[in-house]
């Protein structure tokens, strides 16, 4: 069967800097279409906006006075209606899940969600900020702006919360037999340099793109913006995780591709409404018109106002 080639881009992607970065939520969009649609949208997008910028951004959408045009892109009517999709993750809830998934032996979503919604009232947030951002440290090898915690530090951080009364704290009681299972982590990342970070949302995030854009059979072929993070190891091991999914991987710029463009559009409105979701400053119109593009997977425990329906896991 031949492959359908997907353009994606990403919005927010620092990394496994989960806390305390610039964004506090990740986008991967992936757009079907084909170069001249693509071309003839963006060329409308120009028109319609008036700036003259040589590259268009997703900020120049979001800006006040082109409201009109942003709806017009997301509109069900509009250009991208059927052909675009995203993946949202919230990076703190991403950092919990991540924590529960491997220092709790029987670590479940449910579990994750549970700590997520408790964990600052419990401890208080400023420790439990704390708590979080240690936890990051533990498992990433050279850890982000000298801020260091080791392992021996971070479980005696856990042994202090698992005495806090509650769902929360008998949460984090789980995670004291979790050393092994950290020190193997850290084992296997210092000795495989293509192993995906538990940390990094963007594999999770294009692994969901591919599986959504492939539900029907169809093998995918994406066209991605050049990402660092996507390695070539990497690329082999979304490859050995997705099979007869993933057909490739070609990267460009996306200056030169106009299916990229529209997904770095797709991808930048998107986490911007979510954010303003995720903060309480949402806007009802936008998070309504993005709702039908957003996969009801994503790693979100924001608002359910943006995430359409959650499929049973």
């Amino acid at each position: 069967m031949r492959p359908v080639e997907i353009a994606c881009d990403e919005s927010g992607s620092e990394g496994e800097n989960l806390l305390g970065g610039e964004t506090d939520v990740f986008a991967h969009a992936g757009v079907r279409m084909s170069w001249p649609a693509a071309a003839a949208c963006v060329r409308e997008i120009r028109a319609r906006i008036g700036s003259p910028a040589e590259e268009y951004k997703a900020n120049h959408l979001l800006r006040a006075k082109h409201r009109a045009v942003l709806e017009w892109l997301l509109a069900p009517d509009g250009p991208l209606a059927g052909r675009g999709h995203v993946h949202l993750t919230g990076k703190t809830f991403f950092a919990v899940r991540a924590a529960v998934s491997l220092l709790a032996e029987d670590g479940t979503d449910a579990m994750a969600r549970t700590l997520h919604r408790t964990g600052p009232a419990a401890f208080g947030a400023a420790r439990w900020e704390f708590f979080l951002t240690a936890f990051t440290s533990v498992l990433r090898l050279k850890p982000r702006r000298g801020v260091t915690t080791s392992p021996a530090e971070f479980f005696a951080l856990v042994g202090e919360l698992a005495g806090v009364p509650g769902e929360a704290g008998e949460i984090v009681a789980r995670f004291r037999g979790g050393a092994e299972r950290v020190a193997a982590y850290r084992a296997r990342l210092a000795g495989d340099p293509g192993l995906v970070p538990v940390l990094d949302p963007l594999v999770p995030a294009v692994i969901h793109t591919v599986r959504h854009w492939s539900d029907g059979g169809t093998p995918v072929a994406l066209v991605h913006d050049e990402q660092l993070a996507l390695t070539p190891e990497r690329v082999l091991q979304l490859k050995a995780t997705l099979g007869a999914r993933l057909a490739g991987v070609r990267f460009v710029d996306s200056r030169a591709d106009a299916r990229v463009q529209i997904a770095d559009f797709l991808a930048g409105v998107a986490r911007r409404i979510a954010s303003d979701e995720l903060n309480g400053r949402g806007d009802p119109r936008l998070t309504t018109l993005l709702r039908s593009f957003v996969d009801a997977d994503s790693v979100w425990d924001g608002p359910t106002s943006l995430i359409a329906a959650r499929r049973a896991r």
